[in-house]
């Protein structure tokens, strides 16, 4: 049986859904200044593709991303998920990070993730980003990273430059467990780490959401090409 990630990807396909009024807010002007859905710097205007120092090494510690091996990479016939040996992996320093298409569900919302190489040269990812909630100054986490969804299987993806990758997050509404178990807070910020990266991007992003360990937020594999044409 396909997992909900799965399902919600492919719902998501066809979607063209900017903000889920009423559930979470991914457009508003809060402080930090920066452009809703991109690549940020806390505390400064948004800097599309480079990467963010919150002033706080805790914070990146707490929400290592997941997986750090870089696998060797597979033979592809020039297409986007498959590479010769010996391309690089992507840092987090030529990656830039937008919020995609979202799509509402009954307990959860949807959204893509997308990763595009700003750099002049291809690069690889693999697997999956290590992403949390976030707020405060100095930026901190906020809550449990994100599970790993168990499907779709990982893939070596070439980003060929101005390529674009993405993943896919659930977010279930905090509203879905009690205060005690929760402990609403809101955050302000997605803390995502590329694959195999230990530098985070930030990206705005204000959502209720628990500062307790329930499980909030999942993320998929990440898939080639942006995720409202996946």
């Amino acid at each position: 049986m396909a997992s909900s990630l799965h399902i919600a990807r492919r719902t998501i396909a066809g979607a063209a859904l900017t903000c889920i009024v009423g559930l979470v807010t991914a457009c508003g002007s809060s402080s930090p200044a920066a452009a809703p859905g991109k690549t940020a710097t806390p505390g400064k205007t948004a800097t599309p593709g480079k990467t963010a120092t919150p002033g706080n090494s805790t914070a990146a510690a707490a929400s290592s991303p997941a997986g750090t091996t870089t696998p060797a990479p597979s033979t592809g016939s020039g297409g986007t998920a498959g590479t010769s040996a010996g391309t690089a992996g992507c840092l987090s320093r030529y990656l830039r990070a937008d919020m995609g298409v979202a799509q509402g569900t009954t307990g959860s919302t949807y959204i893509v993730i997308d990763f595009t190489n700003l750099n002049n040269y291809a690069c690889t990812l693999y697997g999956y980003p290590g992403v949390s909630f976030a707020n405060g100054t100095p930026v901190t986490q906020v809550g449990l990273a994100a599970a790993e969804s168990k499907s779709p299987p990982r893939e070596l993806v070439t980003l060929k430059p101005g390529g674009v990758a993405n993943a896919l997050l659930q977010i279930v509404d905090a509203g879905n467990f009690s205060a005690a178990q929760c402990g609403r807070a809101t955050a302000t910020w997605l803390q995502i780490f590329p694959p195999n990266q230990t530098v985070p991007l930030y990206v705005h992003y204000t959502s209720p959401t628990c500062s307790k360990a329930v499980q909030i937020l999942t993320v998929s594999v990440v898939q080639p090409g942006s995720g409202s044409s996946s």
